[in-house]
């Protein structure tokens, strides 16, 4: 018999693994992964790969849900191929997958699809807000993140290159952001 591996994920540094960690630690996880990144994509999150090196066959990875592992349907899928492959079980506490059984290897295909179209219609929620918030014009809340060039240092470097688009090489910035700035 393996060991139990936990694996805990939030999205952000300002959200708390304790609830995750204390699920897993009650599983009888007795080694533990958790990270603070984002789960729309594989790359950059280090403590996913250490978890996935560690594994060995007979060992069992346990997560509190799914979406935890991966947001995506490909790289859950690759997930999942990674840890057969390795001949490690994957147990999901709040969803009742077990990959050591068909059934629960069916569950873990479809909940992969359900999660990714879960993203995707949060993110479409996301900007259709996002262009309704714009359409009130200046009493809308959404303002986008500030500028972080001043108008007057694109006056200055417009000034000092000759044109907008030298000014917009010696600033960094787009050529289509100095207009904008211009504009103001």
């Amino acid at each position: 018999m393996g060991e139990l591996i936990g694996y805990a994920r939030v999205s952000t540094t300002g959200q708390s693994l304790d609830v995750q960690e204390s699920a897993l630690t009650r599983a009888g996880c007795k080694k533990l992964f958790a990270e603070k990144r984002s789960g729309t994509k594989r790359k950059g999150r280090e403590e996913l790969e250490r978890m996935l090196d560690y594994v060995r066959e007979g060992d069992t990875l346990v997560c509190t849900r799914l979406d935890r592992l991966a947001r995506s349907t490909r790289d859950l899928l690759n997930i999942g191929a990674t840890l057969k492959e390795k001949g490690v079980a994957l147990k999901v506490l709040e969803q009742d997958v077990d990959t050591n059984t068909p059934a629960g290897e069916l569950f873990f295909t479809i909940l992969a699809a359900i999660g990714q179209f879960e993203t995707q219609l949060r993110a479409e929620r996301q900007r259709e807000g996002i262009v309704a918030a714009l359409a009130k014009g200046p009493d809308s809340p959404f303002k986008g993140r500030p500028p972080s060039i001043k108008r007057s240092a694109v006056l200055k470097a417009v000034e000092e290159a000759g044109s907008k688009l030298g000014a917009a090489k010696a600033l960094g910035i787009s050529r289509d952001s100095v207009y904008r700035l211009l504009a103001q």
